[in-house]
């Protein structure tokens, strides 16, 4: 990986993979739903829609047929703690994709027009979520376990505050938050460090000033049990306790120890609920981490009638995974599952990229892959017993259910509490 620091604070970072038939490059802005006010919920998520729509250069149409003569991708996402704008072409194309999206970055015109225009998009993007419960669960569980602090909040934002943004709070957000030295070009495959970094320092000497300061803590975490009544078909169920943070140093150990528990078709959760039982078709374990905090969570689908076995089920695993940690084969075979995972989810340009940018962000270095090789590789049964005491040993925290219960009670004393 090479790393260059241009004079105005914006990092440059790539990774070349001559092998590769691809390059992608991307934008990465160290500003999320985190740092939006309570009232500017999902500007940063509207923002993203809006560099698309149109610059002093382009059209929006003009922006879509460039990228689709080339056969190239241009998309974007954004998440709790950072936005990204990112092309994908083939190497002899990189100058179209730098051209696109230093033009998107640097002179979009956020026409009022637009504005309105992908006001809608966005509200119709937020009432789909809600009529995709097994996804609307994990945003309704941060609302509950995390209330009050910013990353409870969904990342679009809400119908009430999306529908109060201004043209005016677009433009004072991306000049308080887009600022050089909080943003990050990645570009992995098809690449040449030095050409790039010619390129775009030319594209974005526009760019200047440092990002305003933003200052909070991480949230509290709520014990709370929190029925959403929707009439649907089955019952969704998240299950959470806090979990450790993106450079917490038992990072490592956790990972295993959330793959033996839910994180696969062989995982314990997998095993009991759906294969010996039957009570689900999907269920699964996870971790959620962030800067400085996270959670681990479990998800289930399920019915009514089974949802307080599924509780106890879930309860039963971890205080045994708590108690004992993993057996050495079990603890083998989910080193072997997530090297595996690591490396088969490194086979394109996009995901090189987007490791290297995180690394960036998280933890200020290049962490190589046979670096965190060695670090799974490490992991002892002690490890494990410890990170097992410091996550699941403290019983389920909270516990989040949308859907329909038909008259029966869950509250803090049937789920242990």
């Amino acid at each position: 990986m090479h790393a260059t620091r241009l004079s105005n604070g914006l990092r440059v970072l790539t990774e070349p993979m001559a092998h590769l038939r691809s390059v992608t490059m991307g934008i990465w802005v160290e500003t999320g739903s985190r740092h939006e006010a309570p009232s500017q919920g999902g500007i940063s998520h509207f923002l993203e829609h809006l560099f698309f729509k149109g610059t002093t250069r382009r059209t929006a149409a003009q922006i879509a047929e460039e990228i689709d003569a080339v056969g190239g991708v241009l998309n974007a996402f954004t998440t709790k703690e950072y936005t990204c704008f990112y092309a994908k072409v083939l190497p002899e194309h990189l100058g179209i994709a730098t051209d696109l999206l230093a033009d998107l970055f640097t002179a979009s015109r956020f026409a009022h027009e637009e504005i309105e225009r992908e006001r809608s998009v966005v509200l119709q993007e937020i009432s789909q979520l809600e009529d995709t419960p097994d996804d609307w669960i994990h945003d309704l569980f941060s609302l509950d376990f995390w209330a009050g602090h910013a990353l409870a909040r969904p990342i679009a934002g809400t119908v009430e505050t999306v529908q109060g943004l201004e043209r005016r709070q677009l433009l004072d957000f991306l000049a308080a938050r887009y600022r050089p030295d909080r943003v990050i070009i990645a570009a992995a495959g098809g690449v040449d460090h030095a050409r790039l970094v010619a390129s775009v320092e030319r594209a974005f000497e526009c760019l200047e000033g440092t990002s305003a300061a933003f200052h909070d803590s991480a949230p509290a975490p709520r014990r709370v049990v929190h029925v959403h009544e929707k009439p649907l078909e089955q019952l969704h169920v998240c299950l959470g306790v806090p979990g450790l943070a993106q450079s917490d140093p038992e990072r490592y150990a956790a990972h295993l120890l959330n793959t033996a528990f839910g994180g696969g078709m062989s995982s314990r959760l997998f095993q009991e609920i759906r294969e010996k039982r039957g009570k689900a078709y999907n269920v699964y374990s996870f971790l959620s981490s962030f800067r400085d905090t996270g959670y681990v969570g479990v998800y289930v689908g399920t019915s009514a009638a089974w949802v307080q076995e599924v509780i106890d089920v879930v309860r039963t695993e971890a205080q045994r995974l708590a108690r004992d940690g993993l057996a050495p084969a079990e603890l083998e075979r989910a080193k072997e599952q997530v090297k595996g995972s690591l490396l088969l989810g490194l086979e394109t340009s996009d995901s090189h990229m987007s490791r290297i940018a995180k690394n960036e962000i998280y933890h200020g270095r290049d962490i190589s892959i046979d670096e965190v090789r060695g670090m799974i590789d490490a992991v002892t049964h002690d490890d494990i017993v410890r990170v097992a005491e410091r996550l699941l040993g403290q019983g389920i925290v909270a516990c989040t259910v949308l859907g329909n219960l038909q008259g029966r009670r869950l509250d803090d004393e049937v789920l242990g509490l």
